[in-house]
């Protein structure tokens, strides 16, 4: 099955932050790829902008490593000397005045003018401010902001207010690289496409959804960002969020951008409080009694009294006619078992079993793994083969996206490639609107306030365990456990 490209128009595209760790690693591999697969046409220019004095040749050469150390640029030398023809730099002052009109000289022309902001977030208000004053904020400009966007409601609300000061709701992207994911954006399709399952998707059938988000790694050299933010801040309010907002949205009328923003919205706005005995906060540890290659938490932030959660579990509820009664249970965390994402829904048992007690029990189960190996499972009951009676077994139906679509069928290597053509194409599908991400701090600011209140610390775990003890008691309580987390 091989891929249809669809070629962008010419483009300008100005990556702020263009020598950091994300343009080397992400943005930069990602247009490159882009460009070997056709999709970004010759006389598209891609600058980058720094404060430091590298000059053009000095940006060529980073892009170079980069691409060679991150992409495919070694495979393709040929391609890659092209593609660092398109590739331009400007040293910046991000708060000042200095290089300003050097970067309004290289963005002449009738185009798309796209602005990443691959930059502290205390810097995303001047930038977008200076490309107001210099003239260059016109109506094909967008730009393109990282997360975090804001540390709580009220700075979200200054960030918004700051950036509709100088360009409409239209022309600003919040990039969240989780909705790039060919699964992600395969719930839509999955849900919306298949008459299969769309009767089935409320709380008659579905008993409760299970949303997983492991990582084996831990906080390594971002120890000062997520003592302020921990695992709340940095993954349940945004990439946890959007996908408990995929897998329970309603159909919305058409595939539009704001059409399908609007369903999401409505799902954080139906989401109940969450109960103080209905989360986990966990903190990982090196583990007892034997060398490790890993320090606990505490040692690798620098602060042996650090209270900041580095994994988190909850049960939450939306009240709305499909959902009601049908509890949603989130968990991720940093130094588990495996690396893996993946959202589980978990059908209700038959009403009725004619095959009686031994037979045991049996749950239909739905399985959208996103990452690290992409793919759709569904767990049928089928008849255990050979003689001896009515014996019951669960198999999967599994369909892996590397094995069903084939060598030529590959989606994207990284989310970040698809973004950025989104970006270009005036796209916003797969981009947080300002309502959304303040609603979603909305919901989240009171969980952290509540356990602040009452001094919760907490409670450790072993790295490369499955998280907290306390986490499988939240699901024991209710009568349900959490289904193994596999890579």
């Amino acid at each position: 099955m091989v891929s249809r490209v669809i070629p962008v128009d010419p483009f300008d595209l100005v990556i702020f932050g263009g020598t950091g760790d994300l343009a080397r690693r992400k943005i930069l591999p990602a247009l490159f790829r882009r460009y070997l697969s056709g999709q970004i046409p010759q006389d598209a220019r891609i600058v980058g902008v720094a404060r430091g004095d590298l000059g053009r040749g000095g940006f060529q050469g980073m892009v170079r490593e980069a691409v060679c150390d991150f992409g495919q640029g070694a495979a393709d030398k040929a391609a890659l000397e092209a593609f660092l023809n398109a590739v331009h730099y400007v040293q910046i002052d991000a708060t000042g005045l200095r290089g300003w009109s050097d970067l309004a000289e290289i963005l002449q022309g009738d185009r798309v003018h796209a602005f990443y902001f691959s930059v502290a977030p205390s810097l995303f208000g001047p930038l977008a401010e200076r490309i107001h004053t210099h003239g260059l904020a016109g109506p094909n400009v967008r730009i393109v902001v990282e997360k975090p966007f804001g540390h709580d409601l009220a700075s979200a609300r200054a960030l918004n207010a700051t950036l509709a000061e100088h360009f409409d709701e239209s022309q600003i992207y919040r990039i969240d690289h989780y909705l790039g994911k060919e699964t992600v954006q395969n719930l839509m399709a999955v849900r919306f496409g298949n008459m299969l399952f769309e009767p089935l998707w409320n709380s008659q059938y579905v008993d409760h959804i299970q949303i997983t988000v492991a990582e084996t790694v831990g906080v390594g050299g971002r120890g000062s960002y997520y003592e302020r933010a921990g695992a709340m801040r940095d993954m349940m309010q945004n990439h946890l969020m959007q996908l408990l907002c995929l897998i329970a949205m309603e159909p919305p009328a058409k595939f539009d951008p704001d059409a399908v923003r609007d369903e999401k919205l409505k799902v954080i706005r139906a989401l109940d409080p969450v109960k103080p005995h209905h989360i986990v906060r966990g903190q990982y540890e090196a583990v007892t009694g034997q060398e490790s290659e890993f320090p606990g938490y505490r040692e690798a932030v620098g602060n042996p009294r650090s209270s900041t959660e580095s994994y988190v579990a909850l049960k939450a509820h939306i009240s709305n006619w499909r959902w009601a009664g049908t509890p949603f249970y989130l968990r991720t965390g940093k130094r588990l078992v495996a690396r893996s994402s993946v959202i589980n829904v978990m059908f209700k048992e038959t009403p009725h079993s004619i095959f009686g007690e031994e037979a045991g029990r049996h749950t239909n189960v739905l399985s959208i793994r996103l990452q690290p190996n992409e793919g759709i499972t569904l767990h049928v009951t089928i008849k255990e083969p050979g003689p001896g009676g009515m014996r019951l077994l669960d198999v999967p139906l599994d369909m892996s996206f590397a094995e069903a679509l084939g060598p030529d069928g590959r989606h994207p290597a990284d989310a970040y490639e698809r973004l950025i053509m989104d970006v270009i194409r005036g796209n916003q599908t797969l981009f947080m609107r300002g309502d959304e991400v303040e609603a979603a701090w909305g919901w989240t600011d009171p969980v952290i306030a509540g356990w602040k209140a009452r001094g919760e610390v907490p409670k450790p775990y072993a790295s490369g365990s499955t998280g907290p003890g306390d986490a499988d008691q939240l699901m024991r309580r209710d009568g349900r456990g959490w289904r193994g987390i596999n890579p």
